[in-house]
């Protein structure tokens, strides 16, 4: 069956088509893929993943057409611009 696994950076965004087995789970396409080997830095312990936008286990069992993403960490970092009147 064919399905997608994507991931994306802010400078770049990834789209992998492949065929899995039928009874592919999100893990097996993420390693059937390779995306592990483009991305070394995806933490599958940490970072989160989904399917079509809804977060799955590594588990969940695919269906055909299944875009499995995998999300990374959005940390937002204050501006370096202080405001406090501390002057």
């Amino acid at each position: 069956m064919k399905v997608s696994v994507v991931y994306a950076l802010p400078s770049e965004q990834v789209w992998l088509p492949i065929n899995v087995p039928d009874d592919a789970t999100v893990l097996t396409a993420i390693h059937q893929s390779k995306i592990l080997e483009v991305f070394p830095d995806i933490d599958l312990q940490a970072q989160k993943v989904g399917v079509f936008g809804k977060v799955s286990p590594l588990t969940h069992e695919l269906k055909n057409g299944d875009r499995v993403e995998i999300y990374r960490p959005l940390i937002w970092q204050p501006d370096d611009d202080d405001d406090d009147d501390d002057d």
